[in-house]
């Protein structure tokens, strides 16, 4: 048959040359994995395929960059009738926080805080739908201009402009919100603060790397923590002052939503270098010293405990504070109490500042052993905190053989420390894990970063600020990727087969446990690119891969990315289920050539807003 037109005629090779082009693809990667026994000739021409970068998907390049482009179409007409379509939430649901949601909050028992903890949706109550942006929603700033600027259209709350605008937390400014850096006890602003604190804390050469913020209201204590190279957990409830978290977020400073209260903290014993509260509002001397207990936990041997504002020099400030002399003292005398009890040693206190260091080891606390009242945690596993209760118990130094030794082994200044072997590995503490396997985990990492950067240019642009790694191990992706542009949620599942949280930290980098089951302590939006690798092999027959899919989609920002490592039989099962939702998404063949099972998938979530449809 004659062909219409010169046009026509090349149209029609190119289609002639992309089918020839798949069937060659495919049928080599068919006749690969026939032969199992060695590498054949069909396995050969297979890899020089994948090498001149033809791709068996025939899949159009993925768009990384951001557009705002309005709403998109869910999916096209002909997959719609093959796959579950996932239809939007009603609007009234932009910022919905499953496991912290309000009305659900208000039916526990507000002792200790046991309402502001968290409290999941039953299966039944489960939301199946996306979960949309406010109209008018954009890309945040860039770092580090998004650390004093949030676009108003992505957090719409102007509860905190006033009811902290003496302290200068925000401010309101036309189509922004503005955050000063000031702070209830920094009125001169975090700078200056920090200044203060880095008199008598060394914060400048690597010593301190990891901080625990708690009750970090808009986080601006970590996010000026950022030019000294110190990376801060920040946390706080989901409470009356709205959008505190997830302002953090916005503004690109790592940030959850959580509490002190009657549950342990989810990170590991030995965390972090220093741990901070102003005006937390935490009774820090309540319940026999529980709380202090619990920052003990998770502080390392010759980490610093910062507390600023009440009780700290009450004597002059109870006037201002409008508490009675009485219970201010009493409320220090406590706290002094179990801090010599933790063995801590004060080692400033100037005007409403005051700083302890917990000693390195058990030698310089002997006086404690025969003390009645120091009550040791009997655990065997004191990482083990998912959904337990906290203790008003000691947790025991790690045994060491000298008093001069740093309990639980001495780590390099950062950065140093993010590729040294760290202790929990060099000890042999992680059952089954060598040094040898942590180096090459490390060696893999680094490999499967630099193909990402392949398949997406501007992973380490600044493009994504707030990253999350859905199963962390070792920290070996974050490792990789370690920028000042940018930081990962290193998330350790619950289930996993070894706890190498605490390596994460050892590393310098920092992470929280989860279980993917549930949702995460986050508002909606509050990730540029979520990483998963083999996530939803490890949750196979554990709980629905849709539910966990919506959880990513809810968590991840408009425009962001997706990269799912897997098998490959469970990335098509992944595939099917989000072509029901609004991604666009394309499997690519491993680093090493398609003749590897693992495959990587990787997707890009449409920009689209709420409207005026209801679907629940």
């Amino acid at each position: 048959m004659a062909l219409k037109s010169s046009s026509a005629d090349g149209k029609t090779r190119s289609s002639v040359q992309i089918f020839i082009v798949f069937s060659l693809c495919c049928f080599f990667y068919i006749l690969g994995a026939w032969q199992r026994s060695g590498f054949g000739k069909g396995d050969s021409i297979a890899l020089e395929m994948t090498n001149s970068g033809a791709d068996c998907n025939i899949v159009p390049s993925l768009n990384f960059e951001t557009h705002h482009a309005g709403e998109s179409s869910l999916v096209g007409a002909s997959e719609a009738a093959k796959v579950k379509a996932f239809e939007p939430c009603d609007g009234r649901y932009t910022d919905y926080t499953p496991c912290q949601d309000q009305r659900r909050a208000m039916t526990f028992p507000r002792d200790s805080m046991i309402y502001r903890e968290r409290h999941c949706a039953p299966e039944n109550e489960k939301l199946h739908c996306l979960i949309p942006a406010p109209k008018g929603y954009v890309t945040p700033f860039s770092w580090p201009k998004s650390r004093d600027y949030v676009p108003y259209a992505n957090a719409p709350y102007k509860a905190l402009t006033v009811e902290k605008a003496i302290q200068n937390w925000i401010q309101y400014e036309g189509d922004v919100f503005r955050f000063p850096g000031g702070g209830t006890q920094f009125p001169q602003g975090a700078d200056k603060y920090i200044d203060q604190l880095a008199s008598v804390i060394p914060m400048e050469n690597g010593t301190v790397r990891t901080a625990l913020d708690t009750g970090c209201g808009v986080a601006s204590w970590g996010a000026y923590l950022w030019s000294r190279n110190v990376r801060a957990m920040s946390f706080a409830p989901r409470d009356s002052h709205e959008a505190q978290v997830q302002f953090a977020l916005e503004r690109g400073v790592p940030a959850v939503i959580g509490v002190l209260g009657t549950i342990k903290l989810p990170y590991p014993t030995r965390a972090f270098d220093m741990a901070h509260c102003s005006r937390c509002l935490i009774p820090w001397g309540a319940n026999d010293g529980m709380y202090l207990m619990e920052v003990d936990r998770v502080l390392r041997p010759g980490g610093y405990w910062i507390l600023s504002g009440p009780p700290i020099n009450w004597k002059v400030n109870y006037k201002a504070w409008q508490r009675p002399k009485e219970d201010l003292q009493e409320e220090q005398r406590k706290i002094e109490e179990a801090a010599k009890l933790l063995c801590w040693e004060k080692k400033y206190e100037h005007g409403e500042i005051a700083i302890w260091q917990k000693r390195v080891n058990d030698e310089a606390c002997r006086s404690r052993q025969d003390d009645p009242r120091a009550n040791f945690c009997k655990t065997d596993d004191t990482d083990d905190v998912w959904y337990k209760k906290m203790e008003a118990c000691i947790t025991p130094y790690p045994e060491t053989s000298s008093s001069d030794e740093v309990a639980g082994g001495e780590l390099q200044a950062f950065p140093d420390r993010l590729n040294a072997v760290p202790p929990r590995i060099s000890s042999g503490s992680i059952s089954g894990v060598t040094v040898d396997a942590y180096e090459d985990d490390n060696r893999q990492w680094k490999k499967h970063v630099k193909a990402y950067k392949r398949i997406n240019s501007l992973l380490d642009t600044g493009r994504y600020r707030n990253i999350m790694d859905m199963n962390a191990g070792f920290g070996g992706f974050a490792a990789a990727l370690e920028s000042q542009k940018l930081w990962v949620m290193n998330v350790v599942p619950t289930i996993a087969e070894k706890n190498r949280l605490g390596v994460v930290y050892e590393r310098g980098l920092i992470g929280i446990y989860h279980d993917w089951c549930e949702a995460f302590s986050t508002y909606p939006r509050t990730y540029d690119l979520i990483h998963a690798n083999h996530l939803f092999s490890l949750y196979k027959n554990k709980c629905n891969a849709d539910d966990i899919l919506l959880e990513m989609d809810r968590i991840l920002r408009p425009e962001g990315a997706v990269i799912i490592r897997d098998d490959v039989d469970t990335l098509i099962k992944v595939k099917r289920i989000i072509a029901g939702m609004r991604w666009d998404a394309k499997l690519v063949d491993h680093e090493d050539g398609p003749l590897v099972p693992e495959k990587v998938l990787i997707a890009v979530k449409q920009y689209w807003v709420t409207n005026s449809t209801s679907t629940h």
